[in-house]
């Protein structure tokens, strides 16, 4: 039904490669050639044009200093003739004069106002109540420290306080943020800086401790302290100065307490304030004056102020509690009656009995004293009756009183380029400055530090800047005030009137 059969195989050869490759053609694309033409322009006309002035003719009828050939005006020989003489003799007596010794001309702008160039707080110090109780500026004049503590807290205070330095010359300095703020034990009553290191400075706390703070330390900044050892003060601390110690390029420390001590320390590199001299105010030693009468007691006298004497290293002053003012010697060599020994790392220290001289006791304590840079024998002292009084250090009596205020008197100081001139802090919030040749005896500025009438404590002129007065107040605030030129200028003769008046005075 179905066989198997073999059929031959038929093919065809493809065509569509060949078709499709003769079919394809070239085409091209070209744009239309550009087509370019160049063109000139040039101005046709030129021109030129000038222009001069007209030749001046020569000037006839007119005196020329600078030409020679010209006759001399008509009557002029005869009038340099004729004063001749007069203007010689006044030249000569010009010449012979002194009224002008000692001027500069100063060719800067004056300022005939008191401006107040800064306000410094510290935030902590202002919420926990602390009033500005000392101030110091640094040798430099750039940078001012505050002491915070409670000048009007009388009972034993163990509350912590600060010490705050600004650097005024800082660019970016912040009122009210310190560059540096120093924590202490408790309240700060005094701070003196450094007369040759500005990064130290020394402090006296109410607690009778002695620091000396070195500001340059990235860790602990305490040089050196007291502590509470038996050489130390007991009582507050109300004022610290620096003195020239026996070695060239040394400086010790001098202290002032209420419990009636003047302490000299040396500091050591132990971390302590050794104790190379001491003094003790007993009132059975005094000296006495036609004024002071007899001295009735033998307690201590209570130190609230010191001063030294600029012309004399081995003179200073001392003003107590009770209102005694004493001059006092650092080569005293007579001991104190009681307590006449206390100990320094072992050894005992002899105190001695400095008082050389009393004058005229005040009613009051005596807050404040300030020796004259500018006369070897004057000084000011002020206290609790509102009067500031110019004494001499020859004489019992003040030579002259002047009423500052009807309150307290916290604080004077001699202006350190005005002879004449002084400035006073008073407890109603006022700073007065005062000019001694003014007959009216009525102050030539009065500052008004803005605090409603609360007090204030302190002030101090800066060294290097004069024209700068910083003041601290007890809203805790220290203002920089810029004096006018009139109030930094020393005018010509002033330092002999000085001397005129404390003759006049003292006769």
């Amino acid at each position: 039904m179905f066989t198997d059969e073999t059929l031959e195989t038929v093919g065809t050869e493809s065509s569509w490669r060949k078709s499709n490759q003769s079919e394809h053609d070239s085409r091209g694309c070209q744009t239309v050639p550009l087509e370019t033409a160049e063109t000139g322009a040039q101005a046709v006309r030129s021109s030129e044009c000038g222009t001069q002035t007209e030749p001046e003719e020569p000037l006839t009828g007119q005196y020329l200093p600078d030409c020679g050939d010209l006759p001399d005006p008509p009557g002029l020989m005869d009038f340099l003739q004729r004063v001749e003489e007069t203007v010689v003799k006044e030249l000569v007596k010009n010449a012979r004069s002194h009224a002008f010794d000692g001027f500069q001309v100063n060719w800067e702008e004056r300022h005939d106002t008191v401006s107040c160039v800064h306000r410094l707080h510290h935030r902590d110090a202002q919420d926990r109540g602390l009033q500005a109780s000392c101030l110091s500026w640094s040798c430099t004049g750039s940078v001012i420290a505050c002491g915070f503590g409670r000048v009007d807290d009388g009972d034993w205070s163990t509350e912590r306080a600060f010490v705050c330095t600004w650097n005024l010359e800082r660019r970016g300095m912040d009122p009210g943020r310190p560059d540096l703020v120093i924590d202490t034990a408790s309240p700060v009553m005094c701070l003196a800086f450094h007369p040759s290191q500005p990064s130290r400075i020394a402090g006296g706390l109410y607690s009778g401790e002695v620091v000396v703070w070195d500001t340059s330390r990235s860790q602990d900044l305490i040089l050196a302290q007291t502590g509470m050892s038996e050489d130390a003060h007991r009582d507050p601390v109300y004022q610290v100065h620096w003195v020239p110690a026996g070695r060239r390029g040394e400086w010790a420390v001098l202290s002032g307490g209420s419990g009636g001590r003047v302490m000299l320390w040396s500091v050591g590199e132990d971390g302590r304030l050794a104790l190379s001299s001491g003094y003790a105010l007993l009132r059975q030693q005094l000296p006495h004056s036609g004024t002071l009468g007899k001295v009735r007691g033998s307690g201590c006298v209570g130190v609230t102020s010191l001063a030294l004497s600029p012309w004399d290293p081995d003179v200073f002053l001392v003003g107590s509690e009770g209102g005694l003012l004493l001059k006092c010697s650092f080569s005293a060599r007579t001991p104190a009656a009681t307590a006449t020994r206390v100990t320094s790392e072992g050894e005992g220290v002899a105190l001695l009995a400095p008082a050389r001289f009393s004058f005229s006791p005040r009613c009051g304590p005596v807050h404040t004293l300030h020796c004259s840079p500018f006369h070897r024998n004057l000084f000011l002292s002020a206290g609790t009756d509102g009067l500031a009084h110019l004494h001499s250090l020859l004489q019992p009596d003040p030579l002259l009183s002047l009423r500052v205020c009807d309150s307290y008197v916290f604080a004077v100081r001699w202006s350190p380029t005005r002879p004449l001139l002084f400035a006073a802090a008073t407890a109603q919030g006022t700073v007065q400055i005062f000019q001694l040749d003014q007959r009216s005896l009525r102050p030539v500025a009065a500052i008004d530090q803005a605090t409603g009438g609360r007090p204030t404590y302190c002030l101090e002129f800066n060294p290097q800047q004069p024209g700068l007065l910083a003041s601290g107040s007890a809203d805790g605030s220290v203002h920089v005030w810029r004096l006018s030129a009139e109030l930094t200028e020393q005018e010509p003769r002033e330092t002999a009137q000085l001397e005129q008046l404390a003759n006049e005075l003292a006769e």
